[in-house]
C-alpha cells in the first residue's frame, strides 16, 4: 500500500504550495487555492468541496452544512488497515490535540471500506482513540459516494485491490479545507514534518478572515 496516492493533476499543486510559502513570516504567510479555478470578468471562482451527506459514528447525519464556516481536516481510512492508517491516525491525534479546545476547527474522516466499518466498528474505532464526535466525524455511506468525493472533491484516490494488504490502495493524504469549503492544502498523513506544517497551515487559516 502507498503512502499517499493523489491525482497527478495535484503534483504540480503541491510543488506550488511550498514554493509560495518560502520566505514568507507567519504573521504575512497565506496558503494557496488548490483545483481548479474558474474566472469571470469581476472575480475568480475557486474549486470547493462538493456537497455531501453521510453517517457518523453516532448514527448522525453529517452533511457540508456540518462544517459551514469551519475549518477542516479530511482524511480517507478504513479501520482493518494493516499500513499506513495506524501511523495517519496517529498523526490526525496530533491535530486533533493541536485543535480541541478550538470550535472552528474540526476533523473528517471517511471510510473506504463502508461494508465493514459500519456505524457501530466506526463508534467502537472512535472510543479507542478516546476521540470527541462533536470535534472528529468518521464517516460511512455509499461506496461510489465516499470515492467520488475523493476524487471529485479533495482530489485523492481509493482504488480496491485484492493484492494489496487490507485489500485497497489508498491516498495517505489529510485535505485541509478552509471555511467556504475551498481545498487550501494537501499533507502526508504518515509524515510527522508534513503534519507539522499542517498544524501551522491551520493557524494560518484560523488568523485569515476572508
Amino acid at each position: 500500500m502507498k503512502g499517499i496516492l493523489v491525482n497527478s493533476s495535484c503534483i504540480f499543486l503541491l510543488a506550488t504550495v511550498l514554493l509560495a510559502c518560502g520566505g514568507e513570516s507567519e504573521k504575512e504567510r497565506t496558503l494557496p487555492f488548490l483545483g481548479r479555478h474558474d474566472y469571470t470578468e469581476t472575480d475568480t471562482v475557486y474549486h470547493t468541496v462538493g456537497d455531501f451527506r453521510f453517517v457518523n459514528q453516532d448514527s448522525s447525519w453529517v452533511t457540508d452544512e456540518t462544517f459551514e464556516g469551519k475549518i477542516y481536516v479530511s482524511d480517507f481510512f478504513f479501520t482493518s488497515c494493516p499500513t499506513i492508517c495506524p501511523i495517519m491516525k496517529t498523526q490526525m491525534l496530533r491535530v486533533y490535540d493541536s485543535t480541541k479546545t478550538n470550535d472552528d476547527v474540526m476533523i473528517l474522516s471517511h471510510t473506504i471500506d463502508p461494508k465493514h466499518d459500519t456505524v457501530a466498528v466506526l463508534k467502537e474505532f472512535a472510543n479507542r482513540l478516546g476521540v470527541s464526535s462533536e470535534k472528529w466525524h468518521f464517516v460511512t455511506g455509499e461506496k461510489d459516494e465516499i470515492y467520488k468525493i475523493g476524487q471529485t472533491s479533495y482530489m485523492v484516490s481509493a482504488v480496491e485491490d485484492p493484492t494489496e494488504p487490507g485489500g485497497f490502495i489508498h491516498s495517505g493524504a489529510f485535505i485541509l479545507v478552509d471555511r467556504k469549503g475551498r481545498v487550501r492544502g494537501l499533507y502526508d498523513g504518515t509524515k510527522a514534518d508534513q503534519v507539522d506544517k499542517l498544524i501551522r497551515d491551520i493557524d494560518v487559516l484560523l488568523k485569515d478572515k476572508n
